[in-house]
């Protein structure tokens, strides 16, 4: 036998020795830490739509009819994400409301959660002057009616306190079921919420993308107020169910109209030019206005519009605010995943 063959007979035994499960794999190299948990491609968590990340222009899409100059145009560029595709019901808000009640009060204090937490249901008489919100201060968020209607009556800090529950609740039911936690549900940024608003339609002055509020039947396009002292034309007097109009190109409902929806950003009339041109969202904990964003059912067409800005105190309850929230899309964003 010679040499070669001898090398030959020595790589075949070293090869059979391998493939029956003896080698040992990597000695002593970095292959990464051992037994993460799985992590799929993430999952679109429910009652939620993808919004591919991409670059759009942000700012006003029609003219400043109250010279703010607070929204100028900036081309930014937006991260994947997914948003709610309602805006949060009253029945949702009421699962949190019960479990806050039955595991948390004695941490929280009754106080606390009844003060902070409950919808605050006196905006309806509150927040108008000699008007008959008795009837809905009674019956809006407590009556069956009105389950599937948007939650009012609840600040910035329970809108994120919401977030907060919500994330611990899906990371639970993760960490029990071996699964990896998913990223914390959140407000969304005001950049988020606008990209999110015009569905993929650069420059588009409402979610649906034309200048108009009605279709070419005639029908309204969103639930607002169409004119001086005419509140129903739009087919509702106060808020409507959620889903009730026709969504944006992302599937989502809602985005103008119906209730403003509280974002994360404080409010500044500087924050455009000032904010990065990627993800940009304006943080400080000592401007207690916060952004509110898409109008409501009390509101004329103008803050309608994707790029009009508003704000309000983030310890006052509205009866024409509520919220939906987002969570950040991990990976790659090409669109595909989508």
């Amino acid at each position: 036998m010679n040499k070669f063959v001898k090398l030959s007979s020595v790589a075949l035994m070293i090869a059979l020795l391998g493939s029956c499960g003896m080698r040992k794999g990597p000695q002593g190299d970095v292959i990464g830490a051992q037994d993460r948990p799985e992590f799929n491609p993430q999952e679109v968590p429910f009652g939620m739509v993808p919004c591919p990340g991409g670059t759009f222009h942000m700012g006003q899409t029609d003219e400043d009819i109250a010279a703010s100059m607070t929204n100028l145009n900036k081309q930014v560029t937006i991260g994947g994400f997914y948003m709610d595709e309602t805006e949060v019901t009253n029945n949702e808000y009421r699962q949190f409301m019960n479990a806050i009640r039955q595991d948390s009060i004695d941490v929280l204090g009754e106080e606390y959660v009844m003060t902070e937490l409950y919808p605050d249901t006196t905006v309806w008489v509150r927040d108008f002057t000699y008007h008959m919100g008795d009837p809905l201060m009674e019956y809006y968020y407590t009556h069956p009616a009105f389950d599937d209607y948007p939650v009012v009556g609840v600040d910035w800090f329970a809108a994120k306190y919401f977030c907060d529950w919500r994330t611990k609740l899906k990371n639970t039911y993760n960490k029990e079921n071996g699964i990896a936690p998913m990223p914390n549900f959140r407000l969304p940024s005001e950049a988020e919420w606008e990209y999110a608003s015009r569905g993929g339609r650069d420059m588009a002055a409402f979610p649906w993308g034309g200048p108009y509020l009605r279709n070419a039947k005639g029908c309204m396009l969103a639930n607002f107020k169409p004119g001086r002292g005419d509140y129903y034309s739009d087919g509702y007097t106060y808020t409507g169910p959620v889903g009730a109009y026709f969504p944006n190109d992302f599937g989502l409902y809602d985005m103008s109209g119906n209730v403003s929806e509280w974002c994360e950003d404080a409010y500044y009339e500087a924050a455009v030019p000032v904010v990065w041109d990627l993800n940009p969202t304006y943080y400080n904990d000592s401007e207690p206005r916060k952004i509110v964003r898409g109008g409501s059912w009390k509101d004329i067409a103008y803050f309608l519009e994707t790029g009009t800005r508003n704000f309000e105190y983030q310890d006052s309850a509205r009866s024409y605010i509520g919220f939906r929230s987002a969570m950040i899309y991990l990976g790659r964003s090409s669109g595909n995943e989508f």
